[in-house]
């Protein structure tokens, strides 16, 4: 016994939206956290090297206009004050020579030894370090000169833990503050979906009450979201032709059962009366050829479906070449030249025109309108084919003089199963699909077909073609 695999479970879409608009609010929040931790280390970095500089300034003031080199150890009072009151500043003068013992050390920080870096480099800059204990130091070094010339290298340091203490600060908040901020992230993001995709439930609503029986549910665009709108737009139109496919289909059903229920009856009621009692010979002979007669009426409207079933393939499944109509319908016209003889019709064909298409439904569409019209036409009239080129179009007419069709009739004729006058169709052997044959064959050729009467006048049917690409007229 085999075991189907198991389908594999889909999440739902606000679970995936809200999940990805967390993730986004998530890493936003940490490029932002990252962002201030930079922006606020660079700033307190200004900062301490703004503050050197103005002590610097204070303590070249001094050495210039005070101290000599003998004064530095004799009466540092005016360096001293400048340094002291401050913890975090430490002062170092040393003389120009490298490696040279400092001539004045003096400030809040415990002594430290400076880095040699300091010590044996002459250049003026800043430099980061530590201290024996870890602590995080900034030095700033000037070459300045004393009062008689003397030049001396100023080294002062800043303890710079308070800053360092202010961002590990920064850090711990942001590490405890971050879960609840990416937690109120993803909820808010959760409900923001949830109430984003309410309008589709309006869709599950519809589609749930949507079957063969009952097309007549749309979607209310007014509330909806323009992409929503637009979605809903769709499926609002897919409905409508579904509802009109089903209901066509529909009434084709009922139109079909009723074609084929008249001759069927007369079938079998002629089989019942004929079988009631014994008969001559040649009464059974008449009712099998009147049953001959409505089983080839059977057979017309068959095979008139099964045709209407083939135009109906999409346009890709029928091979298209190039056509001439003139000839298509001289051919025609020869077929029917009997029929027109008996009533005495004169066939009059002008004009010519290429199109693209299948010859063979093209004469089933011409020949459909030429029985009609030799059929309507009076004795000894004359029908008119005629082949009209305009701008984007190419139109054959099948013009004749008759009774006319009425106005009210026009919008239908093309309809399955629609007669003008039902009684005489059907006594002359018509299916009603002959019409309904000619339009599907001009959709299949992306035409159309038109219709203009005049009552007891001139009743004009056309065929209209689009019109054939020129380099498809040259091949």
């Amino acid at each position: 016994m085999t075991h189907q695999p198991a389908a594999p479970t889909n999440s739902s879409l606000s679970m995936r939206l809200g999940l990805t608009v967390s993730l986004m609010g998530a890493a936003l929040v940490l490029l932002l956290a990252t962002l201030a931790y930079l922006a606020l280390n660079h700033e307190l970095d200004n900062l301490a090297r703004k503050g050197l500089e103005s002590k610097l300034e204070q303590i070249q003031h001094s050495l210039t206009s005070d101290l000599k080199s003998s004064d530095l150890a004799a009466r540092p009072h005016s360096l001293l004050d400048l340094v002291m009151g401050h913890d975090n500043l430490q002062l170092n003068i040393l003389s120009s020579a490298p490696l040279a013992e400092p001539l004045l050390n003096v400030g809040g920080i415990a002594e430290q030894p400076l880095p040699r870096a300091l010590r044996e480099s002459s250049a003026e800059g800043y430099l980061d370090w530590r201290d024996s204990r870890g602590n995080p130091l900034l030095s700033a070094t000037r070459q300045m000169n004393l009062r008689n010339g003397e030049p001396v290298r100023v080294v002062l340091s800043l303890d710079r833990g308070n800053d360092q203490a202010l961002l590990s600060a920064y850090l711990r908040s942001t590490v405890i503050a971050l879960p609840l901020l990416l937690l109120l992230i993803g909820m808010g993001a959760w409900w923001l979906v949830q109430r984003g995709l309410l309008p589709l439930q309006q869709f599950t609503r519809v589609a749930a009450k949507v079957t063969t029986q009952d097309l007549t549910h749309r979607l209310n665009l007014d509330k909806l979201p323009r992409e929503l709108a637009e979605l809903g737009q769709g499926i609002n139109v897919m409905l409508q032709r579904l509802d009109g496919g089903v209901q066509r289909l529909s009434q084709f059903s009922d139109d079909l059962a009723h074609e084929l229920r008249s001759p069927i009856s007369n079938l079998m009621g002629k089989a019942q009366v004929t079988l009631s009692r014994e008969r001559p010979p040649e009464e059974y002979k008449a009712v099998l050829e009147a049953s001959i007669e409505e089983l080839e009426r059977v057979t017309r409207i068959v095979a008139d479906m099964l045709f209407l079933a083939q135009v109906s393939q999409p346009a890709s499944q029928a091979r298209f070449a190039r056509v001439s109509l003139g000839e298509e319908a001289r051919r025609v016209m020869d077929l029917f030249a009997l029929s027109a003889e008996d009533k005495q019709l004169q066939l009059e064909l002008r004009g010519d025109a290429w199109v693209l298409g299948d010859r063979l439904m093209i004469q089933r569409a011409i020949s459909n309108l030429l029985s009609n019209a030799i059929r309507h036409c009076p004795d000894q009239g004359r029908i008119e084919l005629r082949i009209e080129r305009q701008l984007q179009s190419v139109s054959l007419v099948v013009g004749n003089p008759g009774p006319g069709i009425a106005a009210c009739h026009l919008p239908h004729l093309f309809e399955r199963f629609y007669r003008v006058d039902s009684s005489r169709a059907r006594a002359e052997g018509g299916t009603g699909l002959g019409l309904a044959i000619v339009r599907s064959i001009m959709n299949l050729h992306q035409g159309r077909t038109e219709v203009d009467s005049v009552p007891d006048s001139l009743t004009e049917f056309r065929l209209v073609f689009p019109k054939l690409d020129p380099a498809l007229h040259d091949a």
